[in-house]
């Protein structure tokens, strides 16, 4: 089969593999559609802090089942599946709590080990989601989308609070639905214009800020009746954004680091304690986030869809790649078609 390797920084390339085995407890997945998100743009640029070389990247998978290894499973075979790509150890105090989103042995496929930028790939059979409604393009956007639903459950928002969701990314607009779904007004902020664009007309944002034309703490007082923000999000992975968020929350909020980045950051602490801020970082998703987000885009509240703006075939990306990370060329989500009558320019 093939399989695209990131074997340095900004360097991808197509190599050839045996098919992988299925052994105990796994199936094997036909991949068709593999989102690119932040994630996969950070290690082909160096800048993932878990990440080594040489690897395969792509988490945010949907595909086909084609082979499984128990009879039990035998329901999964010629099924469409999404992929829950963090391989808990199920043993570990954060585990045994629940929390199998940060446990203390976690391997993300694609990340950690060998992901699914692949013609196959070997699967538990624990971590595959049939689906018999959605698309294999919105299976491949559930794992993005639910980043954003893990951040909206941590903050405890309300119906009525304002969210200021830092960051007109993927996972940006992925918590921007979900707070929506929750009843809460929504604030998007970045320096991208067609990015707020897309976020107050398409996603319907109640209202947008280019932090570079207007003073972003003072809109959000007038929005949020004299108050500073109940709850604000990071989606940047800008180490100067995440310290400036700290700015935007209020008096009894909430900040939400969802964003990961390789730097220290640093807050103000008499400022901190004046306002009694809660911090929280938000890493991953549990399977209630991914049941969370499949129900969303069953009802239509998450419209996933739009968000694809370019494809390619899996063989094209090495010349795409530095394409889909230029900010120029206004890409929100690329997708990669392992069916290559399916892929576009």
């Amino acid at each position: 089969m093939q399989a695209l390797v990131c074997s340095k920084p900004h360097h991808l390339e197509l190599r050839h593999y045996a098919k992988p085995e299925c052994p105990a407890g796994h199936a094997l997945v036909r991949i068709r559609r593999i989102g690119i998100c932040g994630t996969d743009i950070h290690a082909y640029g160096g800048n993932q802090p878990y990440f080594e070389y040489p690897r395969v990247l792509g988490h945010e998978l949907a595909g086909e089942v084609v082979e499984v290894a128990d009879s039990p499973a035998q329901h999964l075979l010629g099924k469409q599946v999404y992929v829950i790509p963090y391989l808990h150890c199920g043993e570990c105090r954060a585990c045994q709590q629940g929390k199998t989103n940060c446990c203390q042995s976690m391997q993300v496929i694609g990340v950690h080990k060998d992901g699914g930028m692949a013609e196959y790939l070997a699967v538990p059979t624990t971590h595959l989601i049939v689906s018999e409604t959605l698309s294999i393009d919105q299976l491949a956007l559930v794992e993005c989308m639910a980043i954003g639903a893990h951040a909206v459950r941590r903050s405890a928002l309300q119906a009525g609070e304002l969210a200021v969701i830092v960051g007109a990314g993927p996972i940006g607009m992925g918590v921007l639905q979900v707070a929506k779904s929750r009843g809460a007004r929504t604030l998007m902020v970045d320096t991208n214009a067609s990015r707020l664009a897309f976020c107050r007309d398409v996603l319907g944002a109640d209202a947008v800020a280019n932090p570079q034309d207007v003073e972003v703490a003072a809109l959000i007082s007038t929005l949020n009746d004299g108050a500073l923000a109940d709850v604000v999000f990071d989606a940047t992975g800008n180490p100067r954004a995440m310290q400036a968020g700290f700015d935007l929350a209020g008096h009894g909020g909430r900040y939400v680091l969802v964003s990961v980045v390789k730097a220290d950051i640093t807050f103000n602490d008499p400022d901190f304690h004046k306002k009694e801020l809660t911090l929280m970082g938000s890493r991953n998703a549990t399977r209630e986030d991914f049941d969370c987000v499949v129900s969303l885009m069953e009802s239509g509240a998450i419209n996933a869809d739009a968000m694809i703006t370019h494809r390619a075939a899996l063989a094209d990306v090495p010349l795409k790649m530095p394409q889909w990370c230029d900010p120029a060329n206004q890409v929100i989500k690329a997708m990669i078609s392992i069916d290559t009558e399916e892929a576009h320019p």
